[in-house]
């Protein structure tokens, strides 16, 4: 899932005509910056309660205490790669392009980081199915060119035998994150390895796809996502994928919200899925600003957490940041709790070259 200015010096005696030159202004005092240490909230006094302030929006930042014990364990540095498959491939990419197969489809999509030259030549290029422009298109999908014949806007895909709908949104997007798929691999081995009821907790959860791997693993999942569409769309892959008998609660709600009542109610997942925007918008209006909002999210997390966890899974989309980051962020929060955090990059890897194109910084913290 972001100009330049400057002060314009006025020459001395430059001021209205007949005045001499202005005296220098006071020089301003020095700020020293500090480090910002929220407070505890102060004990409600029931004899002096002040009924008429309105409640600030947004709400005051969570009181994230130190938490005592050793750090967790680290591996730092991982790269986590997905590799072209039948069903997804990273073909080629270069002058700020990728050219995908998904599915039947030969797609092409903007790509920021492909700074280098294509490694195939234009006729491989000119094979795509369907282009993403940007542009608004009055007949059929807005912001996407079809060269060969026209496109409905969903289609079939699938995942490790999960079949769910690709879509052709106005967004850029598809419906799937394919480099995610090394978290689903992973989320799966714990669940079928824990030998146990597990509950998964899938937040900013998008079309589900990680919500339906839980569940056929034997998961009870709650699949959250602020966005009414996903979770219809969510729904839709759910039916398709022949799981509609499995335990999933599709909930429409902002994640801090959900996950802050759900601290309040006392409920636990086993496993914690984090995939957050780097801006978002609930559906009430809530903004959600990955740096300012994500310590208060994960210390959440941690409060949800089951007396016997298995892991928690946070990957950060479109931010200017160090894995390091999250990684000593997600340290700090799993403090005293033991496991370990692993830390890094996903990638996809080209067919065309065997190029590295990285997606996303990951950090997940594992109980053992």
């Amino acid at each position: 899932m972001k100009s330049s200015g400057g002060k314009i010096r006025k020459a001395k005696g430059t001021g209205p005509k007949g005045a001499g030159p202005k005296a220098a202004p006071p020089r301003q005092q020095q700020k020293n910056p500090r480090p910002h240490f929220p407070t505890p909230p102060p004990r409600a006094n029931n004899e002096a309660r002040d009924t008429t302030a309105p409640r600030p929006h947004p709400p005051p930042r969570r009181f994230l205490p130190r938490h005592t014990g050793p750090r967790p364990t680290e591996k730092t540095g991982l790269i986590l790669e997905t590799l072209p498959s039948d069903d997804y491939a990273l073909l080629d990419s270069g002058n700020g392009l990728k050219l995908e197969q998904y599915g039947p489809y030969r797609i092409i999509r903007p790509e920021g980081q492909a700074i280098w030259l294509p490694a195939w030549n234009k006729a491989e290029w000119d094979k795509a199915d369907a282009i993403f422009t940007g542009n608004t298109d009055e007949e059929g999908v807005g912001r996407w060119h079809f060269p060969k014949v026209p496109l409905g806007e969903t289609w079939p895909l699938a995942y490790e035998g999960i079949p769910f709908f690709g879509r052709f949104t106005s967004f850029r997007h598809v419906g799937v994150f394919p480099e995610q798929g090394t978290h689903w691999s992973h989320m799966d081995s714990l669940i079928r390895g824990a030998k146990r009821p597990v509950k998964v907790l899938n937040l900013f959860g998008y079309t589900g796809v990680a919500s339906l791997v839980a569940a056929r693993a034997g998961a009870e999942v709650t699949h959250v996502d602020a966005s009414k569409k996903a979770i219809v769309w969510a729904r839709e892959n759910q039916e398709m994928a022949g799981l509609s008998g499995k335990p999933i609660r599709w909930i429409c709600e902002d994640a801090m919200k959900f996950v802050a009542r759900e601290e309040r109610r006392g409920s636990g997942y086993d496993i914690i899925l984090l995939d957050p925007p780097a801006y978002g918008r609930g559906p009430n209006g809530e903004v959600w600003q990955l740096f300012d909002n994500l310590p208060d999210m994960v210390d959440l997390c941690r409060s949800i957490l089951t007396p016997n966890p298995l892991g928690v899974v946070l990957t950060a989309y479109s931010i200017r940041a160090s894995f390091f980051a999250i990684h000593e962020l997600m340290r700090d929060a799993f403090t005293g709790l033991g496991g370990e955090v692993q830390s890094g990059e996903l990638i996809l890897r080209e067919r065309s070259s065997g190029r590295a194109l990285s997606t996303s910084l990951f950090s997940r913290w594992g109980a053992k």
